[in-house]
């Protein structure tokens, strides 16, 4: 059986909300989709479920946290390589992210932050193959030979 992640994240404006989404190349399952939230598809496995606030609220008894002042989760994204990366990372800035920081280069892997216009952090990486199957050890061997 494979499993299949759905990830609920708050939204105050959930047409804004889609249409940022659909520029990052997501598509909207409308079966579970309404005027209170939005099923995101990212792949056949992973969705987010993009929540009104008030109606996230009705899913637990804790407190719905505003992304743009605390950080609840922080969710990445692997991408083939550091200009698919890039392209994402103009892809959301043009549909009204924001880039939290500079980019992250660690040689063996690279990584860029966007927040979407709610302020939930999602972040897409790129990772040589041989580090990620071998380890960073690994690509710095290979990388010095």
């Amino acid at each position: 059986m494979d499993t299949s992640i759905f990830v609920n994240i708050p939204t105050t404006d959930l047409d804004r909300a889609k249409a940022f989404y659909t520029a990052l190349g997501c598509t909207i399952n409308p079966n579970f989709t309404d005027d209170n939230a939005a099923c995101v598809v990212w792949s056949d496995t992973i969705y987010f479920m993009v929540l009104k606030r008030e109606f996230l609220a009705t899913f637990t008894d804790k407190p719905i946290v505003d992304p743009n002042e605390s950080l609840q989760v922080a969710l990445s994204f692997s991408r083939d390589s550091r200009e698919d990366v890039d392209a994402i990372l103009a892809l959301g800035l043009a549909a009204g992210g924001t880039e939290p920081r500079e980019a992250q280069d660690y040689g063996f892997m690279y990584s860029r932050d966007l927040d979407d216009p709610d302020g939930n952090s999602l972040g897409f990486l790129y990772m040589d193959p041989t580090a990620a199957a071998e380890g960073p050890a690994a690509y710095e061997e290979q990388a010095q030979a």
